[in-house]
């Protein structure tokens, strides 16, 4: 079967418009491709056709290269067209090389090949509003079609840098100041703008240009080989792990230096090497599972709609509570914020308040849209507007009887149509819903904090929450702009529990004898946002001792017990708010190791009774993330085995948006597979022997390292959910 085409219709004005269609972003599959050479061939070979005009169907472009192709060619399942086929002989040759003038209308967006389809035209209009960019690195690859030879020519080195380096678009009024688009007109006028444009250039009216060869944006070569190494610089110090930026500049490097068509091999070449490398096919895994989120077997293929959450309420003003409040607002939701006392309430609005103000300083919004936002947030001190909610997030401490109450209460006053929510984050669902009616509109919420930006969501259902309730979630999580992510109801749910055994591997190795600094590093050289023990400073001891009680509580087999922290929390240590934990900070909160710290390592050390081992000091940064990262991938495995998750993918888009995991590992899942789980497995056994029960492989690892399947396999038989 064929994915998408383009169309042919040549008009008496004797211009032929070439549309492409493929919905819903008039993806540029290679059907499309081949589709779209055929046609501007015939064009050129008809008599009655003077000029042509290449647009999309809908209201859009194209939104740029299909990207189900990459991992249809990464898997082999189809063939890819010669190196340079696109590239060279179709965009290059066939297009800007045609003997007939071309002109690109834009409408909606023309990004990645769209853009790079446009740029080979030799005239762009655009309506206004309209989204152009280069954002293939966000895939780990390059511009594949021309895009690094042809955006430098028409917008500058600088800009076009910024635009490919940081996947930026920009809209098309900047776009049309630029020069990338040469004319904005209204959407009713654009293909007839564009086929007058087409004429015009036939009839030598306007200039008829091949941006591949245009040279007065570029800058001369040793100012453009010093903006080029500036470039390289950034790229190395923000993207450390990354190639595939540094292998872009080279791209546009060999163009400015030996032509553009010597830059087109390069660029095409390196294009190929990228599309099989890891990083490439982790970014495409990341791109389909965060789609995939939502998609919930049992509940979202029984063709339930949403119901229109027009007004909620938010139950307690804190920091989470005035996170929440702040995400909704923003996305135009009326907020409901209610407190116990006037203090706290206006507490909470202050905070919510300061929350957007941010957005103004920074330049993300104006005064005007700042007002117009706080308007829709009123503060109350009693239950009596909570009939006007369809939505109600509990937000306060975690305290079991209190939440009881809370709940107690809001069925009394809410319709019975709304959904309650809460936002515990280690509290069990049935608990909190213990002295309700209607459990199955009781779900969780877990927002992360800071709730306004991070972009991950955990709705928690219990065994009672109705789809309906989980789908109209799902809908409000979408419209706050939320990776939501459907997870059952246990000890931490999917996040939280993955992730537990990341500081306690870390506390352990510490107990044997290696440095906090030396894994903090080589985490952070890893990818990750932060270690372990500056993560524990971030979270605060306090949280961090009440949380290892929950998981000591519920699963004590495999809880590592070091004292370390609990003796820092002694001496008043206790993270990054009293300025002292595991590192010190000064009064901008930038953080520095602090020697202090030996003497409650080795405290701890005689209290366990353990001495430093010499072979863990002698590992190296690939060893000592493999010791913190396997036992999480050995919890995630059991998160998946008992169904709190639904698929591995879920926890990959867990891992990345919920803790930081670098996202060009693919997620914890995706990046274990890599390894495989026998060589997972028998390093757990391993550590097992030498150290304890805490690194022991669950029965679903070693079953699948047992059969070599994948983590991500889907479990097709019962003997696998062991």
């Amino acid at each position: 079967m064929s994915k998408g085409r383009t169309t042919l219709e040549v008009g008496s004005d004797g211009v032929a418009i070439i549309t492409i269609i493929n919905p819903p972003v008039n993806s540029l599959s290679i059907d499309v491709l081949y589709s779209l050479k055929e046609n501007y061939e015939q064009a050129l070979n008809r008599n009655d056709v003077k000029a042509i005009v290449v647009t999309g169907a809908k209201g859009k472009f194209s939104g740029g290269f299909d990207i189900s192709a990459f991992g249809d060619v990464q898997g082999g399942k189809r063939e890819q067209p010669k190196v340079g086929y696109i590239s060279i002989e179709v965009i290059t040759d066939t297009l800007e090389g045609a003997k007939k003038p071309s002109v690109a209308a834009i409408d909606g967006l023309a990004l990645g090949g769209g853009l790079e389809v446009a740029m080979a035209c030799h005239a762009r209009i655009s309506t206004k509003g309209a989204q152009l960019g280069l954002p293939e690195l966000q895939l780990g690859v390059i511009p594949g079609f021309g895009g690094t030879q042809r955006l430098p020519r028409l917008v500058g080195l600088t800009k076009a840098l910024e635009m490919m380096l940081l996947s930026k678009p920009i809209k098309a009024e900047e776009a049309n100041a630029l020069g990338l688009v040469d004319a904005l007109v209204p959407q009713n006028e654009l293909v007839s703008t564009a086929r007058r444009w087409a004429l015009d250039i036939y009839e030598c009216r306007r200039p008829w240009v091949r941006s591949l060869y245009r040279t007065d944006k570029l800058e001369p070569l040793g100012e453009a080989r010093e903006i080029l190494k500036f470039a390289r610089a950034q790229a190395k110090k923000q993207a450390a792990n990354l190639n595939h930026p540094l292998v872009c500049i080279d791209a546009i490097e060999e163009g400015i230096v030996n032509g553009p068509r010597t830059g087109l091999w390069k660029e095409a070449n390196a294009f190929q090497e990228l599309l099989f490398s890891d990083t490439c096919k982790s970014l495409v895994h990341v791109f389909f599972s965060q789609r995939a989120t939502s998609k919930v077997p049992g509940v979202t293929d029984l063709g339930l709609v949403p119901r229109k959450v027009q007004k909620v309420a938010i139950i307690g003003g804190g920091l989470m509570g005035s996170g929440i409040a702040t995400a909704l607002i923003l996305s135009n939701y009326p907020v409901i914020l209610k407190e116990v006392n006037e203090k706290f309430l206006q507490a909470g609005i202050e905070r919510i308040t300061a929350n957007l103000k941010s957005r103004v300083k920074k330049g993300k919004m104006t005064e005007e849209k700042f007002e117009r936002t706080l308007s829709l947030l009123t503060g109350v001190l009693d239950y009596e507007k909570f009939k006007e909610v369809d939505l109600v997030i509990e937000a306060v401490i975690e305290n079991v009887s209190l939440k009881q109450q809370i709940f107690s209460e809001l069925e009394k006053y809410c319709g019975p149509h709304c959904v309650l929510a809460t936002n515990t984050s280690t509290i069990d669902l049935n608990l909190i819903g213990d002295k309700t009616k209607s459990k199955d509109r009781i779900i969780g919420a877990h927002f992360f904090s800071p709730a306004h930006i991070m972009p991950l969501l955990e709705i928690v259902r219990t065994d009672k929450t109705s789809p309906q309730t989980i789908v109209d979630l799902l809908e409000v999580g979408k419209n706050i702009k939320k990776t939501a992510i459907v997870v059952g109801n246990c000890t931490g749910f999917a996040v939280n529990r993955m992730f537990f055994p990341y500081s306690q591997s870390a506390l352990l190795l510490v107990d044997r004898g290696m440095d906090v600094y030396r894994i903090d590093r080589a985490c952070t050289k890893f990818g990750m946002p932060m270690g372990p023990f500056r993560l524990a400073d971030l979270v605060g001891f306090g949280v961090a001792v009440a949380t290892g009680m929950q998981y000591l509580e519920h699963f004590p087999e495999r809880t590592y017990k070091s004292m370390l922290v609990p003796l820092m929390l002694e001496d008043k240590r206790t993270g990054e708010a009293s300025k002292i934990g595991f590192y010190k900070y000064d009064n901008k909160r930038k953080a520095s190791p602090d020697a202090e710290i030996t003497k409650y390592i080795q405290k701890s050390r005689e209290i366990a009774g353990f001495t430093p081992d010499p072979a863990l000091l002698k590992l190296g940064d690939k060893d000592i993330v493999e010791m913190v990262f396997f036992p999480v991938v050995n919890e995630a495995c059991r998160v998946l085995a008992e169904g709190i998750a639904v698929k591995s993918s879920d926890l990959d888009i867990a891992s990345i948006f919920g803790m930081g995991f670098p996202p060009y590992r693919g997620g914890v899942m995706f990046w274990a597979d890599m390894f495989g789980t026998k060589y997972i497995h028998s390093k757990l056994e391993q550590w097992t022997k030498q150290y304890g029960d805490f690194f022991k492989p669950c029965a679903y690892l070693a079953e699948r390292a047992a059969r070599g399947i994948s983590l991500s396999a889907p479990i097709n038989d019962a003997k696998a959910r062991l």
